[in-house]
């Protein structure tokens, strides 16, 4: 028996889950709620199972191997997001060439769908990538078991769980109506607790290192892990009409609540999807050309200047806009600082391919991260250069924000994690390697090739919006109606849609390749994972 206070813990999470569930199902306002109820009784229900095995079993005998079950399990998870979420990404770029697609039905049109691509992509691949990664890095350059036989597993379950009732609850009409398309209340609070979970996982499991360095990799996650918190939490307030309705009241208002909102957005995207996967960087890159990082000093001096430099640039979003001036000035003013720690990291991930070209040549993986540490530069550079307030004049409410968006999300992003998967599958189910290197290499091509038609057709849409918008008779009158706008810009959205579609085919060839190396022959010896080169070059 392991009645242990982890357990104690989850039996009473997962009870709340469920309490939750059954006053959902019972007295829900709408038929979206009961649904949503549904589901978490349905995975409560799991969870409790879980936990009723685990009190019998007790804790492993094999204490000091490393726990990958959740490693491997948010793997296939980080595929299965990610197939989902770039399908209805391109079914919306084809649904703004041909408003047509849209349909008649409510959950079918671009309004509803839109936030389940963004959460499907965000939170359900880049997330499970994350949490995935996370645990692996933290075990590797700590020398120490994952800590907690239960834990880990109701921090995955429950990030899963609140990523499928925000996926589901769009379509289905239940949201905040924010910036960001919030999902209601319950799942931000689901989805608090399992942060919290995550927190204590990965502190505790840094806590009981047997290497008294802590590798960079893992400032990057911490920093993820604990600002995401914050933000989440002060973002998120908002008092429910009902404790069995989907509607709630958000805690601030006006103005407030667009600082609130893009103090939020900026620093996800700073946390979540910058120190976070600069965190897969720091540890992949070198594992996989088998060579320390070339300087250790510059990556804690970009650490340390994202962290503090981001927390201050949200407000470039709100230039001309009721914000007062100065709060304007303060983010554009931090948003170009942050160019410095962000090619800081840049310049670190380019010099310690240095020597170890030839790997790009003969590795889709390593390919893979090269051509993301190149994205991650170009976005950051476009991105302090378009909080500029003469320029952000020419790139606000264009689509030039939304090829900037996807240079970081197609290019640095996913590639990214395309490349740490790669290198990571066969080494946590112990194959030779990858199925197909030239699969593999398909996808490579396949992805470029999309990202770089969608953000190119982007960037030409968004200038061309512009300079439309701006464009004055001799009497001083508009020269061009909202409409004319509207038709000029076909040609490249259907340019994104084609851009979209390789992508989409790329990622599928992708999860075909893990697929197969997952189902195929292990080797006849253990793998031994060596140290982590957590030696600087300086």
């Amino acid at each position: 028996m392991n009645l242990s206070l982890e357990n104690i813990v989850g039996f009473f999470g997962t009870l709340l889950v469920a309490f939750a569930g059954v006053v959902f199902v019972t007295s829900g306002d709408s038929n979206g709620i009961v649904t949503h109820g549904w589901m978490m009784l349905l995975v409560a229900g799991f969870g409790v199972k879980f936990l009723l095995e685990s009190i019998q079993d007790g804790e492993p005998e094999a204490v000091l191997e490393y726990d990958d079950r959740i490693v491997r399990l948010g793997i296939l998870f980080c595929f299965a997001w990610g197939i989902v979420g770039f399908f209805v990404g391109d079914w919306l770029a084809w649904q703004l060439a041909y408003p047509a697609l849209n349909g008649d039905m409510p959950w079918t049109n671009f309004g509803r769908l839109r936030p389940v691509h963004t959460t499907a992509v965000i939170f359900g691949f880049g997330g499970n990538a994350l949490i995935a990664t996370s645990f692996y890095v933290v075990q590797r350059t700590c020398r120490a078991r994952l800590v907690g036989h239960t834990l880990p597993w109701l921090v995955f379950g429950g990030y899963n769980l609140f990523v499928l009732l925000a996926a589901t609850g769009y379509p289905l009409g239940i949201t905040q109506s924010r910036e960001y398309a919030e999902p209601e209340w319950y799942a931000d609070l689901l989805l608090t607790l399992v942060w919290v979970g995550y927190f204590v996982t990965f502190m505790r499991t840094l806590a009981r290192r047997a290497e008294p360095h802590i590798y960079v990799a893992n400032w990057y996650y911490l920093s993820f892990i604990v600002v995401i918190a914050m933000l989440h939490i002060v973002n998120n307030l908002a008092i429910p009409l009902s404790w069995s309705g989907d509607k709630s009241y958000a805690l601030f208002a006006g103005v407030q609540d667009a600082m609130t909102q893009w103090w939020y957005g900026h620093n996800a995207v700073g946390f979540f999807l910058t120190t976070g996967f600069l965190g897969m960087l720091y540890y992949f890159l070198p594992k996989a050309i088998n060579r320390p990082i070339y300087s250790y000093r510059m990556s804690i001096v970009s650490f340390w200047g994202i962290t503090f430099l981001y927390l201050w640039a949200g407000s470039h979003h709100l230039h001309y806009t009721a914000l007062p001036d100065w709060v304007q000035m303060l983010g554009m003013t931090m948003s170009i600082i942050l160019l410095v720690p962000s090619w800081a990291s840049v310049f670190n991930g380019i010099l310690t391919l240095n020597g170890a070209w030839d790997k790009v040549r003969t590795d889709p993986a390593v390919r893979f991260m090269m051509v993301a540490i190149l994205f991650y530069g170009l976005s950051t550079f476009e991105g302090s250069f378009m909080a500029i307030r003469p320029v952000n004049a020419l790139s606000h409410y264009t689509d030039w924000t939304v090829g900037h968006v996807h240079a970081g999300a197609l290019g640095w992003i996913a590639f990214i994690t395309f490349g740490a998967m790669y290198k990571l599958v066969p080494w946590v189910w112990n194959r030779e390697g990858i199925y197909s290197l030239r699969l593999e290499a398909w996808h490579f091509w396949l992805a470029l090739s999309g990202a770089l038609i969608y953000v190119g057709a982007m960037w030409n849409s968004g200038i061309t919006q512009s300079l439309m918008w701006q464009t004055y008779d001799g009497d001083g009158n508009f020269l061009y109606s909202f409409m004319d706008t509207v038709d000029a810009m076909h040609g490249y959205y259907v340019a994104r849609a084609i851009g979209g579609l390789l992508y989409f085919i790329g990622a599928c060839i992708g999860a075909y390749n893990i697929y197969m190396t997952v189902s195929g022959p292990a080797m006849q010896t253990a793998s031994v994972d060596p140290a982590p080169l957590a030696v600087p070059g300086e």
